[in-house]
């Protein structure tokens, strides 16, 4: 009996631990625990519910970017009445982008949650913008919008949010790079090899040409970076050019 007794007493404790750190994060106290759980079980622990359907982050990771787009969208919409709809859009993008979302899933030290069979160092950058996606669609279906308005507004808009910043603010090089390209009617194109250096892991390299001439290379571990880090070279080599054309 003092066995049992010590079983569940752990596990109320450990319970308990994790509403409170929910809690501390989320600004409110949770209903129900039951979604917050969800929002940190990894798919590799191939978990199902009672119907059979699988049970991990990623639905609530669908329905969290769905809430955070939208409440960043309102709160664009009334910040800046003279912003036009490609104007907004822009700005959303900047706010709800996948480097700024990896940032705030760190500083809340999300992943320390995370239930898996994978060793932590298994998981990339985006596993961070991914839980907090999560967790504010766990918010969601815990409390509702306006307790969801309220974590986003004192998580991301209050803290991060300014405009004048964000309008200087470039999310991609690429897009950016090509937008000039078309612009000033140059040909641009992106030569991508396999790299057969000695890394350990597949390297892809890049070669950017624009009218002819070669202009940046970068090599990464994915043929999406490796065009971004040429379009930075690139931007920054052409940034003169580039910035009085806009």
């Amino acid at each position: 009996m003092s066995l049992i007794s010590n079983i569940l007493s752990s596990r109320s404790k450990k319970d308990g631990n994790f509403f409170s750190a929910i809690q501390d994060i989320i600004g409110f106290k949770p209903k129900t625990i039951k979604p917050y759980e969800r929002a940190f079980i990894h798919r590799s622990l191939n978990k199902k519910d009672e119907h059979g359907n699988a049970l991990n982050y990623e639905r609530l990771e669908f329905l969290g970017d769905a809430m955070l787009s939208s409440i960043i969208a309102a709160y664009l919409f009334d910040e800046v009445p003279e912003g036009n709809e490609g104007y907004l859009t822009k700005m959303r993008s900047k706010v709800v982008s996948r480097k700024h979302l990896n940032e705030l899933g760190k500083d809340l030290n999300l992943l320390k949650f995370v239930k898996t069979n994978l060793p932590k160092e298994h998981f990339g950058e985006n596993i961070h913008g991914n839980l907090f996606e999560a967790l504010v669609g766990a918010i969601y279906l815990d409390r509702g919008y306006k307790y969801c308005e309220k974590f986003i507004y004192s998580r991301v808009i209050k803290p991060y949010v300014d405009i004048e910043q964000l309008e200087g603010k470039i999310i991609s090089y690429k897009s950016l790079l090509i937008e000039w390209c078309q612009k000033e009617k140059k040909d641009f194109n992106y030569e991508i090899y396999e790299d057969t250096g000695k890394a350990e892991n597949k390297h892809f390299a890049v070669k950017l040409w624009i009218d002819g001439k070669v202009v940046a290379k970068a090599r990464a571990t994915s043929k999406k970076k490796a065009e971004e880090k040429a379009s930075k070279r690139s931007y920054y080599a052409l940034q003169t050019h580039i910035n009085t054309s806009h």
